[in-house]
This record gives structure tokens, C-alpha cells and sequence, in this order.
């Protein structure tokens, strides 16, 4: 999940789809349509790419102390033929 998040759109080689491109949003303005921005593309990468994947939340909000950047809180649920599991990731753009 982290390798997808991280990746740009057209990085990885032979997979130029792959990727959530949340990084092109650093220096964008810090409103609720950047928020949703993130929130889409997030939500398209993990449907292609990790199926098997499921997010129960998602979420991004603005720092406490820094205005400019946001904290991206994904809750997620991973489900396999044998196993099921929670977890979640916190990004700092």
C-alpha cells in the first residue's frame, strides 16, 4: 500500500498507471477540494490495484501546527481466501 501511495503515475516502469499521484498535491492550497482530490485518487489506485484490499476510512486533515501540510489517515481491511486483517497507514504530505 505504501509503494502505491508513494508512487507517481508513470514511475514504475512497464506500469505507467501505477501509482495514486498524491504527491502532486504539496503545494497545492490546503482546502476541502485538495481533501477530496486525495481522498479520489486514493480511492481509484487501491480499487485497481490491491483488490483484495478494502478501505473502511479514509481520511485527511489539515496539522496542528503547520497549515501547509495534512495528515492522510487510511483504515483498512484486507481479506484473503483464509485470512482477514486490519490495519492503517498515516502519511504526512
Amino acid at each position: 500500500l505504501m509503494h502505491l501511495l508513494l508512487t507517481n503515475k508513470g514511475e514504475r516502469l512497464y506500469m505507467p498507471d501505477f501509482g495514486a499521484n498524491i504527491r502532486q498535491y504539496l503545494f497545492e492550497p490546503n482546502d476541502n477540494a485538495a481533501a477530496s482530490s486525495i481522498k479520489n485518487e486514493i480511492n481509484q489506485a487501491v480499487k485497481k490495484f490491491i483488490p483484495n484490499l478494502s478501505i473502511t476510512e479514509l481520511s485527511v486533515t489539515p496539522l496542528e501546527d503547520n497549515i501547509n501540510a495534512v495528515i492522510v489517515r487510511i483504515d483498512y481491511l484486507v481479506t484473503t481466501a483464509a485470512l482477514q486483517s486490519t490495519d492503517f497507514v498515516e502519511l504526512e504530505l
